[in-house]
């Protein structure tokens, strides 16, 4: 008998007992789907009591991010870095030192190349996996820790099909085994603090956002191949971390490749999956000029890289309709010189709030015509998680944003409860990818977004950061 089954079995049983089962057609998705499903509605997942020993988790992916996670996870004494995967066997070794740094015990490793996570998830007693692979993987090693009944932990990436989407939905409620999207941008503190004047009513009913993925990569997709983040030319085989994978995506696709940073936190200002959806989008991309540019400005005019045809546009812009009436647009912004900004704006019938200026007007309240400094809005509109966790996540990862979004994957997994960030917004964020690159590739045409919830949006109620545990 499997070592892992009564473990595994226990994981699965409780998931299953916990989930409102309603059988229920595709709801005009039938056809996308391929199917009808359980659909498992998080509101209603019973809550069983935290687990009496520690969270065994697993990592698959252990390169800068990966390790990101590890580290968190360390430090916490409710939790077992029990196994790590990488095909990079330097990555493998930075792993299993890390582990050491804490006077943990080497994890068991599985660095036998591209699919050797398999035999991890295989042979290994966890409770849990966090995946921090090349976004390429994500889907698959998500869909097979599902399928082990595991607690799975993904980092954000775009999908390159809606029948990739389709299928985490699909897997999710097969097996009612969860997986954690891990959007940690939805935890940036001034974000939150927004969520909270939205939710007050500080800015009237929500009429028009903004957001996106406004940062200058040309150093994350290119270096030397000597250091990483260096002013360098390669990428691919030659380069050094996401320039070995990242960069081929700039080279092939064009469309919005990276949404969910800013799609993620306007989700939850205008209750989508739980009241609201969005319906279809837009998306045009500008010419790609920037990194040719780039390349010629590091390597030469005659450099190979400068001359080849890139397929990304250097700015993506893309206009999403939502049901209940509002607008989005996102922007991806990746290829020029610029300074690091998610372009965020939240305006409605009372008031707006722009990052890009650090300013808030809200009407009758700030002068006429002018701008208040967000700060002071931010102070007295603090979210009640960074009140209450300040001292454990100021000075982590993204400005803490890394401690909120592994303590809530930790918190949920010893509960086996649903997550904050469930698959079904997972599959809404992943589809704008190749939605956009299907709505630039027909002339701008509009692509309709599927129904993942299969109906359940419309009953579904707001939740995200409601539970002062995460």
């Amino acid at each position: 008998m499997d070592k892992n089954y009564n473990r595994r079995k226990f994981l699965q049983t409780s998931a299953l007992a916990g989930l409102g089962l309603t059988t229920v057609s595709a709801s005009g998705n039938e056809n996308v789907s391929g199917r009808t499903g359980i659909i498992s509605d998080p509101v209603q997942t019973s809550r069983k009591s935290p687990r009496s020993s520690k969270l065994h988790i697993g990592f698959i992916g252990v390169g800068l991010r990966g390790r990101d996670h590890m580290d968190l996870v360390l430090r916490r004494d409710d939790c077992e870095v029990i196994c790590i995967a990488d095909p990079d066997a330097a990555a493998i070794q930075a792993g299993i030192r890390l582990c050491q740094s804490y006077g943990k015990s080497a994890p068991a490793a599985y660095g036998e190349g591209n699919y050797d996570y398999l035999n991890l998830l295989e042979k290994e007693d966890i409770d849990a996996v966090i995946i921090s692979s090349p976004w390429m993987w994500h889907t698959q090693q998500s869909v097979a820790g599902m399928n082990k009944g595991l607690y799975v932990g993904c980092e954000v990436s775009g999908a390159f099909s809606l029948e990739e989407c389709w299928e985490l939905v699909n897997t999710h409620e097969d097996t009612g085994a969860h997986y954690f999207f891990l959007e940690n941008a939805n935890y940036r503190r001034d974000l939150l603090a927004v969520l909270d004047m939205v939710r007050k009513d500080l800015f009237g009913e929500i009429i028009h956002l903004e957001c996106g993925y406004q940062h200058d990569l040309r150093n994350v997709k290119f270096n030397d191949g000597k250091t990483v983040y260096s002013r360098g030319t390669e990428f691919g085989e030659t380069a050094l971390s996401e320039a070995r994978w990242r960069t081929n995506h700039s080279l092939h696709r064009n469309g919005d490749l990276y949404p969910t940073h800013g799609v993620g936190p306007v989700m939850n200002y205008i209750d989508i999956n739980r009241g609201n959806r969005f319906t279809h989008l837009v998306s045009m991309s500008t010419k790609p000029r920037g990194l040719s540019a780039y390349v010629r400005d590091v390597g030469g005019e005659n450099h190979p890289n400068a001359k080849l045809d890139w397929k990304l546009g250097d700015v993506v812009t893309t206009l999403i309709q939502c049901n209940n009436g509002e607008k989005v647009l996102v922007s991806h912004d990746t290829n020029l010189p610029r300074p690091y900004c998610l372009g965020f704006r939240v305006q409605g019938t009372k008031g707006i709030w722009m990052d890009v200026n650090e300013s808030v007007h809200i009407e009758g309240k700030s002068p006429y015509h002018g701008w208040d400094d967000q700060e002071k809005w931010f102070e007295k509109y603090d979210h009640p998680l960074w009140r209450k966790y300040n001292d454990l996540a100021s000075g982590e990862g993204h400005g803490g944003q890394d401690w909120f979004i592994i303590n809530a994957f930790v918190e949920c997994a010893k509960q086996n409860i649903a997550p904050p960030i469930d698959v079904y917004d997972a599959a809404v964020m992943r589809a704008i990818t190749p939605m956009s690159e299907n709505s630039i590739a027909l002339g701008s045409a509009p692509v309709t977004f599927p129904d993942f919830t299969r109906g359940r949006w419309s009953v579904k109620k707001p939740d995200f950061g409601l539970d002062d545990r995460y």
